[in-house]
This record gives C-alpha cells, structure tokens and sequence, in this order.
C-alpha cells in the first residue's frame, strides 16, 4: 500500500464534514468520496469540496477499487451492515460511536476484521484531546495516586434523538475516556432514568462498579437548563476537575484528600483533611479529530493495532446494552 490511504465517507450531517476536512488536512489521506442520501448534503459536498466525488448511493464508496478505507458517520442502526460490507469489500474502518447497536454485531465485525487482517478504529474522539492526554499522564506519572472514583455530569437542552436514549447519545463520550483513563475495567453497572417527551430516556444516572474501591457515576441528561461538561478524579494523593465548558483552565488539580487511622478500633475512625495548592497544567490547542485521522492511516500504514480498535468499541456497546437491561429492571446490576 502507498503511503496515501484512500478514504471514502459515508454520511455528511452534523459530523461528516469534520471528518471529510480533518482527513483532507493530513499528509497520509486523500478523501475521494462522499455518499449521503439527501440531495441537500451531496450540495454542500461539491460546494465546499469539488474536486471530491459525490453519490447518494453508498454502495459506491463500499464497492469502489480505489477506496481503501471507509469512515461510517451516520445513525448507530446503520453501522453493521455499511462496516460489514465494508470489510467484506477488504476496506478499514472508521466508525462513529458508538460503534454498533449490540454486542453480537460488534464481535461479529471484530471476527471479521481480523480475519481479513483490517483496522477498526471507533471514533472516541476525546481521547485524542490534549486535555484527556494530560490527565492520562497525571495518572500514569501515579500524581493523583490510587483513584478512587470518575464521576461525569454531561448535561444540556437538546439534542433529542429519535432512534437512541441519551445514554446511548452522551454517554459514549465518558464511557470512552473513563475506559481509556483507567486500566480497570468495570464488572456491573447500573442505570435509571425517565422519558418526559418521549419513549426514549432522556435523563438517566449511570454507575459503573469495579472488582476494587473505584467507582463510576455518569449524570446525562437532555432536559438541562444548562449546558454542563465537567468531570471529577478523585485519588488518593490528589484529585482534578475538568471543566470543558470554559475556555481557559479547563483542567485543575488540588492537592487535597484525606487521611483516616482507627488506633482503637473501627469505631473510632479519625480522619484528618489535607488542603494544599491548586495548580492548572499547560494544556496544547489541538485539535483531537485531526490527530485522531493521522492516527487512524498510520495504523494502517504500520500494521499498529489501535487504542480505540474494535475491542475498544465492543467494551463501550458493552456497558451501553447492560444499561438497557438495567433500565428495564428499574435499575438492578447488570454484570458486563
């Protein structure tokens, strides 16, 4: 293979265009087409990109000799049947999250990819992000110590989905980073939540349970007067909070925990309260979708399996279909 992979995208909604530009912004990619079914996105496709082709049918892009890998941005119920062709095709993946509507299809597509010896890369786009990347740092270099707990709030007005819950919508974003952030994986998880508009859950409280002390809660919600992004690491030796929402200091850590001794017995528990400095690291502006592209080609180019591979993927729809079932038994464990 050359050192330029041929990419083909299928779908040009909300997200698309960011995959078409950010894949064209590499130096190992060249975009050659666009499928999308409505006659409004193919517009815009050779309005603000003429030298690529556009189709309305995706078959084109799956089927096409010239294409070596395909970049799916478009609803979740799609994913398995365009990636299936896709890999039968012999063509990589890029998939959006989640990356397929159940576990079965998500491991029949890791089956087939290694087979045919393709990538699969899930589009877990925070991942890439400068900040995520320093708190993976902070936790790897043991600065905040042991963690104890992850615990997310990802809140808003709207956007409704009709064909997925918002926990299937949010939550794949911090199942992602928590996945990626701690080496752990969690054993149960645990869901409520209530539909106000429609059959669809659209606020909902997730908590993830670990074989050790770790726990993790997710607070997601689309009937929010606010707009909210913040997430907290709690460790032994210190604890951050990233806020997304603000434009400078996103990411603080406090030099703050306790300490808890019982010389007499565990009914006298003592517990002293350390409060020290807080400190904002340097966090570099990029942008995570372009480094994410560049990673995605040079996977291909190296034979490199990815971070964010299909089993990646497969642990994320994992925790998302136990969220169902806990949702229907009013909130009972799930083990994953």
């Amino acid at each position: 293979m050359s050192g330029i992979i041929r990419i083909g995208v299928i779908g040009y909604g909300y997200w698309g265009p960011n995959i078409v530009r950010n894949f064209n912004a590499i130096d190992t990619a060249q975009v050659m087409m666009v499928a999308d079914g409505a006659a409004s996105a193919l517009k815009r496709v050779k309005k603000e990109h003429p030298q690529i082709t556009a189709t309305n049918d995706p078959n084109d892009i799956l089927c096409a000799a010239d294409i070596d890998a395909v970049a799916i941005v478009t609803p979740v119920s799609t994913h398995f049947e365009l990636a299936k062709k896709a890999l039968q095709n012999g063509k990589h993946v890029f998939v959006e999250k989640p990356f397929t509507a159940s576990v079965a299809q998500a491991e029949e597509l890791i089956e087939l990819a290694e087979k045919r010896h393709l990538k699969i890369m899930v589009d877990h786009t925070f991942i890439f992000t400068s900040t995520v990347r320093k708190i993976k740092q902070l936790i790897d270099e043991d600065v905040l110590g042991n963690i104890y707990y992850y615990d997310s709030i990802r809140v808003n007005l709207g956007l409704f989905q009709h064909d997925v819950n918002v926990i299937w919508d949010l939550a794949p974003h911090d199942f992602s980073i928590m996945d990626f952030l701690i080496s752990e994986k969690p054993v149960a998880v645990q869901a409520c939540g209530k539909a106000h508009v429609n059959c669809k859950e659209n606020i909902a409280f997730v908590t993830a349970h670990f074989s050790s002390n770790v726990v993790g809660h997710f607070n997601v919600n689309w009937l929010s007067p606010v707009k909210v992004r913040l997430t907290m690491l709690g460790g032994e030796k210190k604890m951050l909070v990233w806020n997304d929402a603000v434009a400078d200091e996103k990411l603080r850590v406090y030099d703050k925990g306790i300490k808890s001794k019982s010389p007499d017995g565990e009914y006298d528990l003592r517990v002293s309260y350390r409060s020290g400095d807080m400190w904002a690291p340097k966090i570099e502006q990029t942008e995570a979708l372009k480094l994410e592209a560049d990673y995605f080609t040079r996977c291909i180019l190296d034979d490199e399996t990815p971070i964010n591979d299909g089993h990646s993927g497969l642990r994320i729809v994992r925790m998302l279909e136990a969220c169902d079932q806990s949702l229907k038994n009013q909130g009972g464990l799930v083990y994953l």
